[in-house]
């Protein structure tokens, strides 16, 4: 009979407060934080410092290598996050639930993501150098557009989303029209990558940060650089009119001037705050320099500040100059031209915020609170979530998420004989967690902490650091007791004596030291505290690896740094047998509940399984795509878990030397392991600082079965490369850009294809059935027509139909271009039939706009065609008009209902937001009328100067 075996999944990952690789993001209410952790995404209560939900993918869609990579906040509850695959979701951030997903766009990671001001378009660009424009509201992909030639690391809408700005690490900004699809403009003048890019709310700037040690602005607003440009040509007179104007004809961006940074490092992120009135610029280090924004009547100000001081020092520079030559116009020379307000003038450095470490990402909050100017989330690459409150003199951090997760590598896990507690060791700090909900008990400082032991009935743990100590921590206190300096190197391994009052450490001082519990009275205290003596020392001629102890107590094995595994009785520490077939030092060991068995995972990549009673190598198995690093029987029986640095978590029986399951979910090194008592469920740690847990199921599995579908995977995998097409010359992408579909062709995309064309085939032989039927009633013999049962009871045109309604939406531009000319001609027969169902008139456009562009040439020359585009010319157009005029009638009314509401409405204050608008533009009139004035008086008063001083010399003369 064939053995079965449970199937082991992902049931929680914890430890993870924000990703390196990903951006965080307020929602639009600005009461949430939306951090990226690995595949997940928490909504983070600012207030509380609590994680109210997580959105996680289902596990049917879950990658290898499913990490976000970039997350985008909409004007509605709906945030856009992207995946390292290239995938996007889109969730209901009130409701916790993904509504869309799009997984046929990208082939490399998303690294950009934008909404327009509406929130129904989503721009995406990504490592593959394409922009892809979504449509939120159809749930599809519009276009892609194809021009950089790096990755694309930023976007921007403008013009209310009819233009779009994007920047590369080609050093290049490109403009793009989304209403003719097409480049408008490419801005150089950057000499390294463009990381970031923004725009202030009313489209007056668009700063962009690069390596460079500047931050650049533009000019946004096409009117105001005409106007500026004709009275660059009036003061010059340098250029033609013909020449102005075809130059200025697409230019949407003009350069307008720097600003120097105080950071040499590069500019990670620039981000305006909602009310355009500060501008922040992260660098990739522990600064953010956070700009004011001054607005017009200040900026003049300062400009004419700065004019006036230019000419102060002329002015005393040129005296003696004009005493000799008896000239006095400089007064004047300046006065005809107008007042150019520079970046500096409207961009001020208020301040300097310094984390305490290397800073990722920042958001501003979208409210601006009470008593400061606006406040700021920070992302850090210590696992860490910080909160700045910017003052116009300074900054206070205000709050900081970090208990729920280490701040490094968890570097060890251990769970309690009862499996309640399970203690993690990282660089600074130890954390016991309740392994069956995530929540974090107790945080107690420590060394760097290399392995743990937790003490028998829960009350103590003991953790062996790099420097050689043993730290024994109170856990229901959750503070350190004492610290035994146990080691001259680092103790790399702890292991519990069964049976016993004692446990044994290895170490990288050649040492193995055997030790006891013992309860000591300290001064002061009225309870005894635990501590720990050495009762017998064994000297190795290496380092020491690891250390095992077998459940009987009776063996004791130790694997050196010369890659053997030396194995001893415990009693007389008398030599017992040498282990010795690994390549590279024995990392991890493991000895089975009846100390039969002793498997080794090495630095070689391979696991070896031995027999203790002789020595002897039973099999050596290549395990891991990287070193071997943890290795755990499961108890009472002789299944291994193993985990490497190939980030894999992989099941194993150790008597048919066969691999049961492949499990995948870091998206780092994995480091250490910890197996139940009852093998109800697994422990991981790794690099990416996570702790998974993984539960046994009561789904059976079979070991055929699971090769099965690692054969399947693999086809799979090559299926996708042969769909990318990675072999074939690269096509060329012209200077001026491309615009191509959204889709790109996968696994899915043609099993719709085929899917279509059996449903076209099956009603093309219904047809016939059904016109040989009518023949046979013509001639007198009445049958009874039997429909095909595969048709579900519909008619011909409607299963066609059908088979085109259960396509994605997202995938039908694809599905359709894989369609052979032969059943195009039959789909596009079909069309007039359904023109007549007002809900399907949009599928049907769509469906007719693909095919025509696909077969354009094929059908203008094919006479069968000419029938069916006439008859679909005729019938479009007018159930277009019809769909057109009765969403423009619904819009109307619910306009109209809604200036209804707005007129009955007694709210106090229904106009506030514009008196005050329009009371500040009156005080800023008046105010740049008195400037005019007092400046006015300063040049009449220097005029009268300088004649004075004319009259005086002449008269000396």
């Amino acid at each position: 009979m064939v053995k079965a075996y449970l199937r082991y999944e992902p049931a929680a990952a914890f430890g993870v407060i924000v990703s390196v690789d990903s951006n965080i993001t307020y929602d639009s209410s600005g009461k949430y934080l939306l951090a990226p952790a690995l595949e997940k995404l928490g909504v983070w209560h600012v207030r509380q410092g609590v994680c109210v939900k997580t959105l996680t993918p289902s596990p049917s869609s879950r990658g290898p290598s499913l990490a976000v990579t970039s997350v985008v906040s909409s004007p509605s509850s709906l945030v856009a996050s992207g995946y390292a695959d290239g995938s996007i979701r889109i969730w209901d951030c009130d409701k916790g639930t993904c509504e869309i997903t799009f997984n046929n766009g990208h082939k490399g990671a998303v690294t950009a993501l934008r909404y327009d001001k509406a929130g129904s378009l989503l721009a995406s660009g990504s490592k593959d150098n394409d922009i892809i424009l979504w449509d939120v509201v159809g749930e599809r992909g519009l276009f892609r557009l194809r021009g950089h030639r790096d990755q694309v690391t930023d976007l921007v809408f403008l013009d209310s989303g009819k233009k779009l700005v994007s920047s590369s690490k080609d050093k290049f900004l490109r403009v793009w029209d989304l209403e003719t699809q097409h480049c408008m403009q490419i801005v150089s003048g950057h000499h390294s990558e463009i990381w970031s890019i923004d725009i202030d709310p009313e489209e007056r700037y668009l700063v962009t940060g690069s390596s460079d040690l500047e931050l650049r602005f533009y000019n946004v607003k096409g009117e105001l650089v005409d106007e500026q440009s004709a009275t660059d040509v009036n003061v010059t007179g340098s250029m033609d009119d013909g020449d102005l104007s075809s130059q200025n004809k697409w230019e949407v961006l003009k350069h307008l001037g720097e600003i120097q940074r105080q950071s040499k490092d590069r500019v990670a992120t620039v981000r305006f705050n909602k009310q355009g009135t500060l501008l922040a610029c992260q660098v990739a280090g522990k600064t953010v320099e956070i700009f004011r924004v001054l607005d017009e009547v200040e900026a003049k100000r300062k400009a004419k500040r700065r004019l006036h001081r230019k000419k102060e020092k002329k002015s005393t520079k040129g005296t003696d100059e004009v005493i000799e030559n008896g000239e006095a116009n400089h007064g004047i020379e300046e006065a005809g031209n107008p007042l150019v307000v520079t970046v500096p003038d409207a961009f001020k450095l208020l301040q300097t915020l310094r984390a305490s470490k290397k800073i990722c990402s920042i958001s501003f909050c979208p409210n601006t609170p009470k008593n400061s100017l606006a406040t700021l989330a920070l992302s850090l690459n210590n696992n860490l979530l910080e909160f700045y409150s910017i003052e116009s003199g300074a900054n206070t951090r205000t709050l900081a998420i970090e208990i729920q997760g280490h701040r490094s590598d968890v570097r060890s896990v251990t769970l309690s004989l009862d499996n309640t507690l399970l203690m993690s060791t990282s660089h600074n700090a130890v954390k016991i967690w309740n392994p069956s909900t995530g929540s974090c008990l107790r945080t107690i400082e420590s060394g760097y902490g290399l392995c743990g032991l937790i003490v028998p009935y829960n009350k103590y743990a003991l953790v062996g650091t790099k420097d050689g100590k043993i730290e024994i921590v109170d856990i229901g206190s959750g503070s350190g007791m004492e610290v035994v300096e146990a080691h001259g190197g680092s103790v790399r391994s702890i292991a519990a004596i069964p049976n016993e009052n004692g446990f044994v450490t290895g170490s990288a001082d050649h040492d193995v030291k055997f030790w006891e519990y013992q309860s000591k009275l300290k001064p002061g205290q009225d309870s005894k505290c635990l501590t720990v003596s050495n009762v017998r020392t064994m000297k190795m001629n290496d380092d020491v690896l690891v250390v095992a102890v077998s459940p009987d107590a009776k063996y004791i094995a130790v694997a050196l740094l010369d890659c053997t595994v030396k194995v001893f009785f415990m009693d007389s520490l008398k030599f017992f047998h040498s282990l010795y077939g690994h390549k590279l030092p024995v990392l991890c060991m493991d000895i089975s509940s009846d100390g039969e068995l002793l498997v080794t995972g090495s630095a070689d990549k391979n696991l070896r399984i031995w027999g203790l009673d002789f020595g002897d190598c039973h099999k050596s198995i290549f395990a891991h795509g990287d070193s071997v690093m943890a290795v755990q029987f499961v108890h009472n029986t002789h299944y291994i878990f193993s985990v490497g640095k190939d980030r894999l978590l992989k099941y194993w029986d150790a008597d048919k030397f066969e691999l049961l399951l492949t499990l995948e979910g870091h998206h780092a090194d994995v480091w250490c392991l910890a197996i139940s008592n009852r093998g109800d469920f697994v422990v991981t740690g790794s690099h990416d600082r996570s702790i998974c847990r993984w539960d046994r199921t009561e789904e059976p599995f079979f070991i055929e079965e699971e090769k099965e579908k690692r054969l399947e995977e693999m086809f799979e995998a090559d299926l996708d490369n042969a769909f990318e097409n990675r072999h074939a010359p690269k096509e060329e992408i012209p200077e001026e850009g491309a615009v191509a579909l959204a889709g790109k062709k996968t696994q899915e995309t043609l099993t719709a294809t085929d899917s279509i064309i059996d449903a076209l085939d099956i009603t093309e032989a219904e047809l016939k059935r059904i016109a040989e039927h009518e023949e046979e009633k013509t001639r007198g013999k009445v049958v009874e027509f039997q429909p095909n049962i595969f048709m579900l009871g519909l008619s011909p045109s409607d299963y066609v139909l059908h088979a085109i309604s259960n396509v994605s939406t997202n995938d039908l531009e694809q599905t359709l271009v894989a369609l052979p000319f032969s059943d195009t001609l039959k789909l596009l027969s079909y069309l007039k039939d359904w023109t007549s169902k007002p809900d399907k008139v949009e599928l049907v456009c769509r469906v007719a706009v693909v095919l025509l562009q696909t077969h354009h040439n094929q059908l203008v020359t094919t006479p069968a065609a000419r029938p069916v585009l006439t008859v679909l010319k005729e019938i479009l157009h007018a159930r277009i008009k019809e769909c057109k005029d009765t969403l423009g009638i619904n819009l109307a009314a619910v306009d109209h209902m809604k200036q209804l509401m707005a007129s009955r409405s007694d709210a106090l204050f229904q106009n506030a937001k514009a008196k005050l608008l329009e009371i500040r533009s009156q005080q800023s009139k008046r105010l740049e009328a008195r400037t005019e004035t007092k400046t006015e008086k300063r040049k009449k008063k220097r005029q009268k100067k300088s004649n004075d001083m004319h009259v005086w010399t002449s008269a000396g003369r």
